[in-house]
Protein backbone atom coordinates (compact mmCIF):
# COMPACT_ATOMS: atom_id res chain seq x y z
CA UNK A 1 0.00 0.00 0.00
CA UNK A 2 1.36 3.35 -0.83
CA UNK A 3 1.73 5.54 2.27
CA UNK A 4 0.61 8.59 0.69
CA UNK A 5 -2.89 6.91 -0.18
CA UNK A 6 -3.60 6.27 3.83
CA UNK A 7 -6.51 7.64 5.23
CA UNK A 8 -7.50 5.49 8.27
CA UNK A 9 -5.45 4.19 10.63
CA UNK A 10 -6.78 1.33 12.82
CA UNK A 11 -4.89 0.63 16.05
CA UNK A 12 -6.41 -2.95 17.14
CA UNK A 13 -4.90 -5.49 18.10
CA UNK A 14 -8.21 -7.96 18.28
CA UNK A 15 -8.64 -10.03 14.72
CA UNK A 16 -11.83 -10.38 14.63
CA UNK A 17 -12.51 -6.24 15.88
CA UNK A 18 -10.53 -5.17 12.66
CA UNK A 19 -12.06 -7.18 10.27
CA UNK A 20 -15.39 -6.63 11.51
CA UNK A 21 -14.48 -2.76 11.18
CA UNK A 22 -12.73 -2.89 7.71
CA UNK A 23 -15.94 -4.75 6.47
CA UNK A 24 -17.94 -2.40 8.23
CA UNK A 25 -16.33 0.54 6.17
CA UNK A 26 -17.08 -1.36 3.03
CA UNK A 27 -20.46 -2.12 4.04
CA UNK A 28 -20.62 1.59 4.24
CA UNK A 29 -20.01 2.07 0.87
CA UNK A 30 -16.56 4.19 2.38
CA UNK A 31 -14.10 3.74 0.29
CA UNK A 32 -10.89 5.04 1.84
CA UNK A 33 -7.56 3.16 2.23
CA UNK A 34 -7.03 1.08 5.74
CA UNK A 35 -4.16 0.35 7.41
CA UNK A 36 -4.23 -2.09 10.62
CA UNK A 37 -1.68 -2.18 13.40
CA UNK A 38 -1.86 -4.69 15.37
CA UNK A 39 0.10 -3.64 18.63
CA UNK A 40 0.87 -0.22 20.06
CA UNK A 41 4.56 -0.66 19.64
CA UNK A 42 4.07 -1.13 15.86
CA UNK A 43 1.40 1.96 16.24
CA UNK A 44 4.84 3.98 17.77
CA UNK A 45 7.03 2.98 15.04
CA UNK A 46 4.73 3.53 12.30
CA UNK A 47 3.75 6.75 13.11
CA UNK A 48 7.09 8.48 14.52
CA UNK A 49 9.40 6.40 11.66
CA UNK A 50 10.94 4.01 13.81
CA UNK A 51 12.57 0.93 13.67
CA UNK A 52 10.69 -1.94 11.40
CA UNK A 53 8.72 0.67 9.37
CA UNK A 54 12.15 3.14 9.21
CA UNK A 55 11.97 3.02 5.27
CA UNK A 56 8.32 4.33 5.12
CA UNK A 57 7.60 7.96 5.71
CA UNK A 58 4.20 8.12 7.31
CA UNK A 59 3.61 12.11 6.69
CA UNK A 60 0.42 12.58 8.13
CA UNK A 61 -1.38 11.37 5.37
CA UNK A 62 -4.21 10.59 7.20
CA UNK A 63 -8.12 11.80 7.71
CA UNK A 64 -8.75 9.16 10.74
CA UNK A 65 -6.96 7.65 13.61
CA UNK A 66 -9.32 4.81 15.18
CA UNK A 67 -7.17 3.57 18.40
CA UNK A 68 -8.35 0.91 20.86
CA UNK A 69 -7.37 1.49 24.26
CA UNK A 70 -5.74 -1.38 25.48
CA UNK A 71 -3.32 -2.44 23.65
CA UNK A 72 0.13 -4.60 23.94
CA UNK A 73 3.33 -2.98 24.53
CA UNK A 74 2.08 0.29 24.21
CA UNK A 75 -1.53 1.34 25.21
CA UNK A 76 -3.59 3.51 23.19
CA UNK A 77 -3.30 6.33 25.83
CA UNK A 78 -0.04 6.74 25.59
CA UNK A 79 0.00 6.85 21.84
CA UNK A 80 -2.59 9.23 21.80
CA UNK A 81 -0.57 11.81 23.97
CA UNK A 82 2.43 11.23 21.60
CA UNK A 83 -0.09 12.07 18.58
CA UNK A 84 -1.42 14.83 20.59
CA UNK A 85 1.86 16.70 21.28
CA UNK A 86 3.73 15.79 17.84
CA UNK A 87 3.40 18.22 14.69
CA UNK A 88 3.00 16.02 12.33
CA UNK A 89 -0.30 14.17 13.84
CA UNK A 90 -1.61 16.69 16.56
CA UNK A 91 -4.36 18.07 13.86
CA UNK A 92 -5.54 14.45 12.96
CA UNK A 93 -8.57 13.45 14.64
CA UNK A 94 -8.42 10.00 16.51
CA UNK A 95 -11.40 8.30 17.52
CA UNK A 96 -10.98 5.82 21.10
CA UNK A 97 -12.01 2.83 21.03
CA UNK A 98 -13.27 0.61 24.21
CA UNK A 99 -15.45 -1.81 25.28
CA UNK A 100 -17.14 -0.17 28.08
CA UNK A 101 -18.85 3.19 27.98
CA UNK A 102 -17.79 3.28 31.60
CA UNK A 103 -14.28 2.67 30.82
CA UNK A 104 -12.19 5.36 33.10
CA UNK A 105 -9.98 6.20 30.28
CA UNK A 106 -12.37 7.99 28.29
CA UNK A 107 -12.08 10.81 30.23
CA UNK A 108 -8.52 10.63 30.53
CA UNK A 109 -8.98 9.83 26.74
CA UNK A 110 -10.70 13.30 25.96
CA UNK A 111 -8.23 15.20 28.15
CA UNK A 112 -5.68 13.99 25.87
CA UNK A 113 -7.36 15.45 22.86
CA UNK A 114 -9.06 12.40 21.88
CA UNK A 115 -12.27 14.07 19.56
CA UNK A 116 -14.79 11.04 20.32
CA UNK A 117 -14.94 7.66 21.79
CA UNK A 118 -16.90 4.46 20.04
CA UNK A 119 -17.82 1.43 22.52
CA UNK A 120 -16.97 -1.39 20.27
CA UNK A 121 -20.48 -3.00 19.49
CA UNK A 122 -19.90 -6.66 18.89
CA UNK A 123 -22.66 -7.10 15.93
CA UNK A 124 -21.65 -6.90 12.34
CA UNK A 125 -25.02 -4.20 12.09
CA UNK A 126 -23.18 -2.19 14.84
CA UNK A 127 -20.10 -1.61 13.83
CA UNK A 128 -21.66 -0.70 10.41
CA UNK A 129 -23.41 2.02 12.36
CA UNK A 130 -20.31 3.25 13.57
CA UNK A 131 -19.16 3.20 10.49
CA UNK A 132 -21.65 5.61 9.09
CA UNK A 133 -21.63 7.89 11.81
CA UNK A 134 -17.45 7.94 11.52
CA UNK A 135 -17.95 8.52 7.50
CA UNK A 136 -20.92 11.56 8.19
CA UNK A 137 -18.29 13.37 11.06
CA UNK A 138 -14.84 13.11 9.54
CA UNK A 139 -14.60 11.32 6.21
Amino acid sequence: MNLEEIEIILVEDNPDDAFFTKHAFQEANVNNNIIVLTDGEDAINFFFNNESFASQTFQGKSKLILLDINLPKVNGLEILAKLKKHETTKNIPVVILTSSEDDPTIKEANELGAESYIVKPVTLEGFAKVVNELNDKWL
